[in-house]
């Protein structure tokens, strides 16, 4: 109920982001939140979501909140975020970070990130919600420069803009579970802000 009624009350108010650096494996009432979701969309809100720290597979797994019921997705403009290591190579995608062909869209940096704390602190953290923020101020940069792109074309670009990964990385920090980048995520890219710039530009 609190999710739901916060997506709401953010889009009630103006935004135009909304950045969820949570998530749970259950939820009573999961479909309280997807009837906010579709509403953000419905209201061109875009709506970013880190897709949880557990190493496992979303599609198989559920992680909420979600976009989708039985893979029928409700908005066009949810984008889940997993997070990717500091490192090249196979060692690309976070050991923590959950994954999804269908329900993870895109991949950023989310281990290692220097980051404010409480207490007027700095400190370097680790997980999908230091990922999701990243991808939010993506969002929130394109709609800065070209504000007549709507939420599902700021999603449409942030995903077709990535770089895409070609190389297969250790999933869920199992070095005998190696798979194509391509395999784990929607669009097997990560995402880059200057390229989604560019493409931003044409598309407006």
């Amino acid at each position: 109920k609190d999710v739901a009624l916060a997506i709401r009350y953010a889009v009630d108010n103006g935004a135009s982001i909304i950045n969820g650096s949570f998530g749970k494996s259950f939820s009573p009432h999961s479909d309280w939140v997807r009837e906010a979701i579709a509403y953000a969309a419905k209201n061109d809100v875009v709506f970013v979501h880190a897709a949880g720290n557990d190493s496992k597979n979303v599609d198989t797994e559920p992680n909420f909140p979600d976009d989708n019921i039985n893979g029928q997705e409700i908005s066009d403009s949810y984008i889940r975020v997993g997070a990717l290591a500091p490192k090249y190579g196979s060692g690309l995608l976070a050991g923590f970070s959950n994954y999804g062909k269908s329900n993870v869209d895109v991949f950023a940096p989310g281990a290692s990130i220097y980051s404010t704390t409480p207490e007027n602190e700095y400190a370097t953290k680790g997980g999908t919600s230091m990922a999701a923020p990243a991808v939010a101020g993506v969002a929130a940069l394109i709609r800065s420069y070209y504000p007549k792109l709507s939420a599902a074309q700021v999603k449409q670009v942030i995903l077709d803009s990535g770089l895409t990964i070609k190389t297969k990385v250790v999933v869920g920090g199992n070095t005998d579970d190696i798979k194509p980048f391509s395999d784990i995520v929607k669009s097997g890219k990560i995402v880059n802000v200057y390229n989604a710039l560019i493409m931003a530009s044409k598309m407006a």
